[in-house]
């Protein structure tokens, strides 16, 4: 549900998920990121272990580049399933301005087994100076629908509040089951700006009924996620979204940022949910 205020936001387990390795920055940015499919899945069963029920997966080739190859991606399933218990796995449709619709949900669709989440951008957003995500509501009900028909729930990643009324539409269409899974994102170059106002504001306004998380990228990370925490939110942590640990030094690993995050909520007296209450909780 939406923010209700602080007296009953530790009575919600929280869901963490670990994005490890994302479609920009790889090991020039920090060589402790994960490219490679066992890599990838050795640095995940740690991040399992310190508390992450979720992994958001996006796959590289062997020169470390973005692909979204679906042998690559099942090669990096097989790894999962080996080295991990029970995390759930949510693959990427992003690549927008880069790869073909068709390319982007192939994954979802033709790996085996297919994965019990996977996102859907709900509008565009700009990458440095000429490539633009569209996004568009056309392509949107097509993933919304293919997934509806393969069993795959959707994550709803939303960049700012304008997206909402995407959402809804999806709902209205009945493309959507209930609960929601979406993902409020801060500090992408045209997204919403990091504060902890936006927060409240861009969660009360999401449809319900609905499970949220929210992410920051860089900086904004930590507190952003720390507010999601206390709001009786989830979160999202990982090196694709941040490659540091604190200001100046380099994040050791995923699990690294998972542990940290673990440690915060019991401080604030945040339960940690397993893989097994995520399922539950998102009624997969």
């Amino acid at each position: 549900m939406p923010y209700s205020g602080y007296s009953d936001y530790f009575e919600k387990k929280l869901i963490i998920s670990v994005a490890t390795t994302g479609g920009h920055q790889g090991k020039e940015a920090n060589p402790n990121l994960p490219e490679q499919p066992e890599e990838i899945a050795q640095d995940l069963a740690a991040c399992e272990e310190a508390g992450a029920s979720i992994v958001h997966l996006h796959a590289r080739d062997e020169e470390g580049e973005n692909t979204k190859d679906v042998a690559r991606f099942q090669e990096m399933r097989d790894y999962i399933d080996e080295y991990c218990d029970d995390i759930l796995v949510n693959f990427t449709t992003g690549g927008g301005g880069i790869y073909p619709r068709e390319e982007r949900i192939a994954p979802v669709l033709e790996t085996d087994p297919r994965p019990e989440l996977a996102t859907i951008d709900l509008g565009p957003i700009n990458f440095g100076q000429t490539r633009t995500a569209e996004n568009t509501r056309e392509q949107n009900e097509e993933y919304a629908e293919r997934m509806r028909d393969a069993g795959v729930k959707p994550e709803l990643e939303l960049f700012n509040p304008g997206q909402i009324p995407e959402a809804q539409h999806l709902i209205e269409e009945d493309l959507l089951d209930a609960p929601y899974w979406a993902t409020v994102i801060f500090g992408m170059q045209n997204g919403m700006p990091p504060g902890p106002r936006n927060l409240i504001n861009f969660v009360d306004n999401l449809p319900e009924p609905v499970e949220w998380q929210a992410l920051a990228v860089g900086k904004h990370q930590l507190p952003m996620t720390t507010a999601a925490i206390t709001m009786g939110g989830h979160v999202r942590v990982g090196m694709e979204d941040n490659v540091y640990y604190r200001k100046g030094e380099l994040a050791e690993s995923n699990a690294q940022l998972v542990r940290r995050t673990a440690r915060i909520a019991d401080e604030l007296e945040r339960p940690i949910a397993s893989p097994a209450e995520a399922r539950e909780m998102l009624d997969l």
